[in-house]
């Protein structure tokens, strides 16, 4: 965009094939109010050859991001090896990212996007992160982040703290990048390098584990709290229907009818949060 910011994702072979999420995370784009525009500063990172070349076919913008001797091209199950070198690659490749002087919005694929969020950014935070759980205040530590979608400025502050977050792994060995964000934000030396963090109302940035109950308002849903790819798709193709049969109302009855989302279903809200 003018001001450096880019959309980004990362997406392997087990979410790209074709009706798979990454078939629904660009729809929801073409889908959204305000959306579709932004898909000309979206970036898919592909973790595999298989995603890089199903992606091409979808998207103008893909970049490969391979890792040598790793295979991530499988379902990574959550909390196994896997899926934590896989977390742990991604937050590494996106500290390089804020490091190139780019600012970003990071999206997991299996959020669909709805609006355009930025209206509801704040304009003074450093790092604007979703939330399983918002407790009503955008500065309050007791918010449990989500990192699965953040705004995230490139500047010095920004940098150190991405930098310090992915050393902060060997502190927290068998946790993932969410866990350890969770842990480090109460660190004194987060307050010491002077990092705004601010948290982003489930209100406006919701999912399974705590809905956006309002689609009047509703920039993004994601499918979180849910455990394996089955479920996760046959829940994200309700939502999307649902959010379909919301845009084919007439006006007054999108302000009149309070509207709910027929999920989660296959997910489970006493899911492990993913």
């Amino acid at each position: 965009m003018r001001d450096n910011t880019v959309i980004l994702t990362t997406l392997n072979v087990a979410w790209a094939s074709p009706g798979s999420v990454i078939d629904l995370f660009v729809d929801s784009f073409r889908s959204g109010v305000g959306t579709s525009s932004l898909l000309n500063h979206l970036v898919i990172i592909a973790f595999d050859g298989d995603a890089y070349r199903q992606c091409v076919k979808i998207h103008h913008y893909c970049f490969a991001l391979g890792t040598e001797g790793v295979d991530f091209s499988e379902e990574k199950r959550f909390l196994t090896s896997g899926y934590l070198e896989m977390m742990w690659k991604r937050l590494d490749f996106l500290r390089l990212v804020l490091e190139k002087g780019y600012s970003f919005i990071f999206s997991d694929a299996d959020i669909m996007w709805f609006r355009n969020p930025f209206p509801h950014f704040y304009p003074d935070g450093d790092l604007q992160i979703a939330c399983d759980h918002y407790v009503g205040n955008s500065t309050d530590l007791r918010n449990i982040a989500n990192g699965g979608f953040n705004y995230v400025k490139s500047n010095e502050r920004t940098i150190e703290f991405y930098s310090f977050w992915y050393s902060s792994r060997l502190r927290y060995p068998g946790y993932h990048d969410q866990d350890v964000f969770n842990a480090i934000k109460h660190d004194p030396y987060v307050a010491d390098i002077g990092l705004e963090i601010k948290f982003l109302s489930t209100a406006y940035f919701g999912g399974f584990c705590e809905p956006s109950r309002d689609l009047n308002k509703v920039c993004t849903m994601h499918a979180n709290c849910c455990i394996g790819l089955r479920s996760k798709i046959h829940d994200l193709r309700i939502m999307m229907e649902d959010w379909r049969n919301y845009l084919s109302l007439p006006p007054s009855l999108k302000r009149l009818t309070t509207l709910s989302w027929r999920v989660p279903q296959n997910c489970s809200l006493s899911s492990q949060n993913q």
